[in-house]
């Protein structure tokens, strides 16, 4: 399974986050890590979120930037699981 970090731009309304968690969902993607935050004029936040899934990453991507809302979405890097599951047992 592939991990893809995802940043997202978005204006901040209360809705925003159900929604891009309900786009990840049907899109066939598994969130494994999230974080969200305020940007400095408190009218725009910042969602990054680690997906994994067997499906491009695209296909989320673009589902994501049709978003009422969301400003941009940018796809950050992606890696398999199993490199990381590596790493870890090698540290």
């Amino acid at each position: 399974m592939m991990q893809h970090n995802v940043s997202i731009q978005a204006r901040f309304r209360p809705e925003v986050l159900e929604r891009v968690l309900r786009v990840v969902r049907h899109r066939g993607f598994q969130v494994c890590a999230m974080n969200m935050s305020t940007m400095v004029n408190e009218e725009n936040i910042n969602i990054e979120l680690t997906v994994a899934s067997l499906r491009s990453v695209d296909l989320l991507s673009v589902q994501l930037s049709k978003l009422m809302d969301v400003a941009s979405v940018e796809v950050q890097q992606h890696t398999s699981q199993q490199t990381n599951q590596q790493m870890r047992a090698n540290a």
